[in-house]
Protein backbone atom coordinates (compact mmCIF):
# COMPACT_ATOMS: atom_id res chain seq x y z
CA UNK A 1 0.00 0.00 0.00
CA UNK A 2 1.26 3.42 -0.94
CA UNK A 3 0.45 6.34 1.32
CA UNK A 4 0.64 10.00 0.38
CA UNK A 5 1.00 12.87 2.80
CA UNK A 6 0.45 16.42 1.61
CA UNK A 7 1.54 19.60 3.31
CA UNK A 8 2.00 23.28 2.67
CA UNK A 9 -1.51 24.64 2.27
CA UNK A 10 -2.66 27.79 3.97
CA UNK A 11 -4.21 31.23 3.64
CA UNK A 12 -2.42 33.95 1.70
CA UNK A 13 -3.14 37.27 0.04
CA UNK A 14 -3.34 37.71 -3.74
CA UNK A 15 0.11 37.85 -5.29
CA UNK A 16 1.73 35.78 -2.58
CA UNK A 17 3.19 32.29 -2.88
CA UNK A 18 2.76 28.83 -1.40
CA UNK A 19 4.65 25.60 -1.87
CA UNK A 20 2.80 22.32 -1.58
CA UNK A 21 4.58 19.04 -0.91
CA UNK A 22 3.50 15.46 -1.50
CA UNK A 23 5.48 12.62 0.05
CA UNK A 24 4.86 9.01 -0.93
CA UNK A 25 5.77 6.04 1.20
CA UNK A 26 5.36 2.28 0.92
CA UNK A 27 6.78 -0.48 -1.21
CA UNK A 28 7.34 1.78 -4.19
CA UNK A 29 9.42 0.44 -7.03
CA UNK A 30 9.11 3.42 -9.34
CA UNK A 31 6.87 6.38 -10.01
CA UNK A 32 5.35 6.93 -13.44
CA UNK A 33 3.84 10.34 -12.93
CA UNK A 34 2.72 12.74 -10.24
CA UNK A 35 -0.33 14.89 -10.72
CA UNK A 36 -1.70 17.86 -8.81
CA UNK A 37 -5.45 18.42 -8.87
CA UNK A 38 -7.65 20.97 -7.22
CA UNK A 39 -11.31 20.97 -6.33
CA UNK A 40 -13.84 23.53 -5.17
CA UNK A 41 -17.19 22.67 -3.59
CA UNK A 42 -19.70 21.38 -6.12
CA UNK A 43 -17.12 20.99 -8.87
CA UNK A 44 -15.06 18.14 -10.25
CA UNK A 45 -11.37 17.85 -9.61
CA UNK A 46 -9.32 19.80 -12.10
CA UNK A 47 -5.88 18.72 -13.24
CA UNK A 48 -3.56 21.60 -12.46
CA UNK A 49 -0.09 20.22 -13.17
CA UNK A 50 1.72 16.98 -13.74
CA UNK A 51 5.29 15.77 -13.97
CA UNK A 52 5.95 12.61 -15.93
CA UNK A 53 8.59 9.95 -15.53
CA UNK A 54 10.58 11.60 -18.29
CA UNK A 55 10.65 14.82 -16.32
CA UNK A 56 8.40 16.63 -18.73
CA UNK A 57 5.65 18.76 -17.25
CA UNK A 58 2.16 19.86 -18.21
CA UNK A 59 0.05 22.66 -16.78
CA UNK A 60 -3.51 23.86 -16.99
CA UNK A 61 -3.77 27.09 -18.93
CA UNK A 62 -5.04 28.87 -15.84
CA UNK A 63 -1.78 28.31 -13.96
CA UNK A 64 0.85 28.41 -16.71
CA UNK A 65 3.66 30.76 -15.84
CA UNK A 66 2.64 30.91 -12.18
CA UNK A 67 2.86 27.32 -10.93
CA UNK A 68 5.87 25.03 -11.13
CA UNK A 69 5.81 21.31 -10.45
CA UNK A 70 8.98 19.46 -9.46
CA UNK A 71 9.97 16.20 -7.87
CA UNK A 72 12.65 14.56 -5.76
CA UNK A 73 13.03 11.02 -7.08
CA UNK A 74 15.18 9.87 -4.17
CA UNK A 75 12.55 10.97 -1.67
CA UNK A 76 9.50 9.91 -3.72
CA UNK A 77 8.27 13.44 -3.27
CA UNK A 78 6.77 16.13 -5.44
CA UNK A 79 6.25 19.83 -5.00
CA UNK A 80 3.96 22.46 -6.43
CA UNK A 81 5.35 25.97 -6.22
CA UNK A 82 2.49 28.42 -6.59
CA UNK A 83 3.39 32.03 -7.26
CA UNK A 84 1.28 35.10 -7.99
CA UNK A 85 -1.69 33.42 -6.40
CA UNK A 86 -5.16 34.65 -7.28
CA UNK A 87 -8.47 34.33 -5.43
CA UNK A 88 -9.63 31.89 -8.11
CA UNK A 89 -6.82 29.54 -7.07
CA UNK A 90 -8.68 28.95 -3.82
CA UNK A 91 -9.40 25.22 -3.62
CA UNK A 92 -8.47 21.98 -1.98
CA UNK A 93 -5.37 20.64 -3.67
CA UNK A 94 -4.71 16.93 -4.06
CA UNK A 95 -1.71 15.05 -5.30
CA UNK A 96 -2.02 11.76 -7.12
CA UNK A 97 0.87 9.41 -7.70
CA UNK A 98 0.87 6.61 -10.27
CA UNK A 99 3.59 4.01 -10.23
CA UNK A 100 4.68 0.48 -9.53
CA UNK A 101 4.81 -1.12 -6.11
CA UNK A 102 6.00 -4.43 -4.74
CA UNK A 103 3.14 -6.63 -3.55
CA UNK A 104 4.57 -9.88 -2.29
CA UNK A 105 6.46 -11.32 -5.24
CA UNK A 106 4.50 -9.29 -7.74
CA UNK A 107 4.97 -5.86 -9.23
CA UNK A 108 1.63 -4.09 -9.42
CA UNK A 109 0.59 -0.67 -10.59
CA UNK A 110 -0.89 1.74 -8.08
CA UNK A 111 -2.64 5.09 -8.19
CA UNK A 112 -2.92 6.80 -4.83
CA UNK A 113 -4.40 10.10 -3.72
CA UNK A 114 -3.29 12.42 -0.98
CA UNK A 115 -5.68 13.64 1.69
CA UNK A 116 -5.89 17.13 0.24
CA UNK A 117 -4.66 20.46 1.54
CA UNK A 118 -6.62 23.69 1.57
CA UNK A 119 -5.33 26.77 -0.23
CA UNK A 120 -7.19 30.02 0.35
CA UNK A 121 -6.30 33.23 -1.46
CA UNK A 122 -8.10 36.27 -0.15
CA UNK A 123 -7.44 39.89 0.59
Amino acid sequence: QVNLVESGGGSVRPGESLRLACAASGSIISIIDIDWYRQTPGNERELVAQILNSGSTNYADSVKGRFTVSRDIAKNAAYLQMDSLKPEDTATYFCRVVGWEQEGLRRVMFASWGQGTQVTVSS
